[in-house]
C-alpha cells in the first residue's frame, strides 16, 4: 500500500516514531478570572472575506479592513465539511478568515495534552502561550501535540486566527493527560 502526503510535516507525523515532549508549555490563567454569571456559552468570533487567503498572515490582514461580527461557536467541534457546505458560522463556504476569542475552562490543574485538527490554517493562543500553528493550505489533518501546564483550575483567555480557502473546512480540539488519551474538548468548556 502506498500513502501520498500533501505535506512534509504530515508525513512526518506519521513516519517517524513519536518523542517525549520537552518541558510543559505554562499557561496563565486570566487574571482577574471572569465572573461566570457574566460569561456565554461559546466562543465570539468575527469574519472577513478576502478575494484569497492562504496564511494567518493574510486572514489577519483581512480582517484589520472588514471585520464583521458572526454568530458565535459552539466551541471548536466543527468536523470536516462537505464542499460547499458553510464554514463554522460564516454563511460562506470558501475564502473565509476569521478572529476567534473568549476563555476555556479547565476544571483542573495539571498537565495536559493539546492537539487541534484544521483545514485549512489557523494560530491559536491559550493562556498567552501560542498552542496551536499550522499556516498553510491543507486538507483537515493534525497540527501537533503539545503539552501545556495548567497551574489552577479556571478560565484561561483563548485567542485564534483561522482561514479556509476553498474545499472542506474542520476546526476541532482534543485534550488529555497524555497522547494515548486525548478526547474532544466539549462544547461546555468554552465561553466568552
Amino acid at each position: 500500500m502506498t500513502f501520498f502526503f500533501k505535506s512534509a510535516a504530515v508525513a512526518a507525523a506519521f513516519l517517524l516514531p513519536a518523542v517525549g515532549f520537552a518541558n510543559p508549555v505554562a499557561l496563565q490563567p486570566a487574571d482577574p478570572q471572569p465572573n461566570a454569571s457574566a460569561l456565554t456559552p461559546g466562543l465570539a468570533v468575527t469574519y472577513a472575506f478576502p478575494g484569497d487567503v492562504r496564511t494567518v498572515k493574510d486572514a489577519r490582514n483581512a480582517l484589520k479592513r472588514k471585520p464583521v461580527a458572526g454568530t458565535p461557536l459552539v466551541g471548536l467541534s466543527y468536523d470536516d465539511t462537505n464542499e460547499g457546505d458553510p464554514v463554522l458560522t460564516a454563511g460562506k463556504a470558501t475564502k473565509v478568515a476569521a478572529a476567534i476569542t473568549g476563555y476555556i475552562k479547565f476544571d483542573a490543574a495539571g498537565t495536559y495534552v493539546l492537539d487541534f485538527l484544521n483545514n485549512d490554517g489557523f494560530e491559536i493562543t491559550i493562556g498567552g502561550q501560542i498552542v496551536g500553528d499550522y499556516d498553510e493550505v491543507h486538507a483537515c489533518g493534525y497540527a501537533g501535540e503539545i503539552e501545556v501546564d495548567v497551574p489552577k483550575a479556571g478560565y484561561y483567555p483563548l485567542d485564534a486566527t483561522y482561514f479556509q480557502r476553498k474545499g472542506t473546512a474542520c476546526l476541532m480540539m482534543e485534550w488529555g493527560p497524555d497522547s494515548d488519551s486525548l478526547d474532544f474538548v466539549p462544547d461546555s468548556a468554552f465561553f466568552h
